[in-house]
């Protein structure tokens, strides 16, 4: 049986969804969203925010997720600073252009183990 983990690095490696869409919409039921208004939220965040230039799509993706599930703007938030920080530690970076390796040519980690990652993270909390 596959965990949602490997369910939404899979969206991601197929190209169906962007980085935070096969978040969000992997745990869209949880959410009570269906898929569709998933995959439209989380639309704009494929490349991480400001195309590249911000965080990395999947922890957006957690995010809305996280705020979806605990209604609870403080408990949301320090749950998503320790995703970041366990992201950050994992894979060096935050920033969906510093993981891709642009400008620097060394890619970090490849965006299906972002998803992945993520989601992992995410689970912690759910």
């Amino acid at each position: 049986m596959e965990t949602r983990k490997q369910l939404a690095a899979e969206k991601k490696r197929l190209n169906t969804h962007n980085c935070a869409q096969a978040v969000v919409c992997t745990y869209c039921d949880l959410c009570g969203l269906d898929e569709k208004t998933a995959t439209d939220i989380a639309g704009a965040f494929g490349t991480g925010m400001g195309n590249m230039e911000g965080t990395c799509g999947a922890l957006v993706g957690a995010g809305m997720v996280l705020g979806l599930l605990t209604k609870d703007r403080n408990l949301s938030r320090g749950r998503m600073k320790t995703i970041l920080e366990k992201f950050q530690q994992r894979n060096g970076a935050i920033q969906c252009k510093l993981l891709k390796g642009v400008g620097t040519g060394k890619p970090l980690r490849d965006c299906p183990d972002c998803v992945a990652d993520a989601s992992e993270f995410l689970e912690e909390f759910i």
